[in-house]
């Protein structure tokens, strides 16, 4: 593994920031022609499909099948795809894209009080004001919305969004304490995992979907291949190439590649507020993994 990102690393994590960035718009004009379970259903099936052909390409090797490995491979299928998924394209319905991605940079400040709680990864001093920092961000976020429960449902769009990063961070978690896996093999089966959960659930809520438009089926056939497979690809080769460490610095790209996506291709209004809890956001992000951050800046620096 090397220890300097090379100049193939920083174009990989530039992509994959744009790539995870732009799913957001991406759900938003599907959601024009189908409705959330059938955007949900199509992404996790789509998705499987083309890692399992990734899989075979690249001769992944399948996992034992062993009662735990089963018992993780189902659970966190659904906490990784199924939940979170559904739960962006419904709320995406009455937020603007560029809310469901900035909720997403939470993802990480959920994770630490749950490694601090279920794993022997302790929070200090500095990771607690991070947390708290990014969560007051999280709370200007949603602003006085949420305080408007049962008036509208943009405030449970809010919640929704929320709610996926913390599906996300729980089956993160879950994911450390998984018996090892080959990474390409525990995506592919995870979104097989999701599929079988969410096929069932589109046709009995929301029936056969049908042919609509080029534009949201092309937005369909897009989620279901870039943000998932091509994505997935991405992130081992830089994980194997950079180290873990290097792969943290999506997690600041995405909200703002969300932000600016929406505001450019959908025109949508980005209030004040959006800026003021990103930056708190970051912030606190970037405070509490400091000591990540302070190695890859050591490993970046000049010899």
């Amino acid at each position: 593994m090397t220890t300097q990102p090379s100049l193939s690393n920083w174009l990989s994590i530039l992509a994959l920031g744009l790539i995870w960035g732009g799913t957001f718009m991406v759900v938003a004009i599907a959601l024009e022609g189908y409705g959330p379970l059938t955007v949900a259903c199509a992404r996790t099936s789509l998705g499987a499909l083309a890692l399992l052909v990734l899989m075979r390409a690249m001769r992944r090797p399948m996992p034992m099948f062993t009662p735990t490995m089963v018992k993780y491979l189902l659970i966190i299928g659904v906490l990784n795809t199924a939940i979170p998924f559904t739960l962006l394209s419904w709320g995406q319905q009455f937020v603007p894209s560029a809310f469901a991605g900035i909720s997403m940079a939470i993802l990480p400040l959920f994770v630490l009080p749950l490694a601090h709680v279920f794993t022997d990864e302790k929070m200090n001093l500095r990771n607690g004001l991070g947390v708290a920092l990014g969560f007051t961000g999280a709370l200007v976020l949603i602003g006085p919305g949420v305080l408007q429960i049962g008036t509208g449902m943009q405030p449970l769009g809010q919640i929704a969004c929320i709610l996926a990063a913390l599906s996300y961070a729980i089956s993160a978690i879950m994911t450390r304490r998984c018996p090892p896996i080959d990474p390409i093999t525990m995506a592919a089966l995870l979104l097989v995992v999701g599929a079988c959960a969410l096929i069932p659930a589109m046709l009995i809520v929301e029936g056969m979907p049908a042919a609509t438009d080029h534009r949201t089926v092309v937005a369909i056939v897009l989620l279901g291949i870039v943000p998932t497979a091509l994505a997935a690809l991405i992130r081992v080769l830089i994980i194997r190439s950079a180290g873990a460490i290097f792969m943290t610095l999506v997690n600041y790209q995405v909200p703002i590649w969300s932000m600016i996506f929406g505001a450019i291709i959908l025109n949508e209004d980005l209030p004040i507020r959006f800026f003021a809890a990103l930056a708190l956001i970051l912030s606190g992000l970037l405070i509490s993994q400091w000591n990540a951050f302070r190695k890859l800046l050591r490993s970046n620096a000049p010899l």
